[in-house]
């Protein structure tokens, strides 16, 4: 069995650090969090390219990633994060209208425990999804980065 080396790098951005792995092909996992660094630290033109297209989302610049990454989780969950994708940035959806979305209007709960498990933050929009209230609900990496994406966002929305 042939097994991916799996590569990380850390970045320093506008809301902290940040890490970034890949498996040389795909980045596999984008986070705040340093509760899952491993692999091999190496320098690199795709981790240094997610890092250059976070810090350009940061700054307003950039709206879409172009990049290649695979999530790594259940079935469902890889169907939610890939729903999460077609919300369109500036926007918001519920827990509930992804549920629905993916044709299980009783699972919004579920959805939720999928944000919360959403290895690429930022890139799978995840703090683009709130509460039926429109109250803004819990975020892996904290619901003050998650405010302040969403800010970034509306500020930006018509600007670009």
């Amino acid at each position: 069995m042939n097994e991916q080396k799996i590569i990380y790098q850390n970045y320093l951005l506008s809301i902290g650090k940040v890490i970034i792995q890949s498996d040389e092909k795909s980045i596999i996992r984008i986070s705040a969090s340093y509760d899952k660094e491993k692999g091999i630290q190496k320098d690199n033109r795709l981790l240094n390219q997610a890092a250059e297209q976070l810090k350009e989302y940061l700054e307003g610049k950039r709206k879409e990633f172009d990049l290649p990454f695979q999530p790594r989780g259940t079935e469902f969950q890889e169907k939610v994060w890939k729903e999460l994708c077609k919300v369109p940035y500036g926007k918001t959806a519920t827990y509930q209208e992804i549920a629905e979305r993916i044709g299980n209007k009783k699972a919004c709960r579920a959805v939720g425990m999928a944000c919360g498990k959403n290895p690429i933050f930022i890139v799978i929009p995840c703090h683009r999804i709130i509460g039926k209230n429109g109250n803004l609900t819990g975020y892996a990496e904290g619901l003050e980065i998650k405010q302040k994406l969403l800010s970034l966002e509306r500020e930006n929305t018509f600007s670009m």
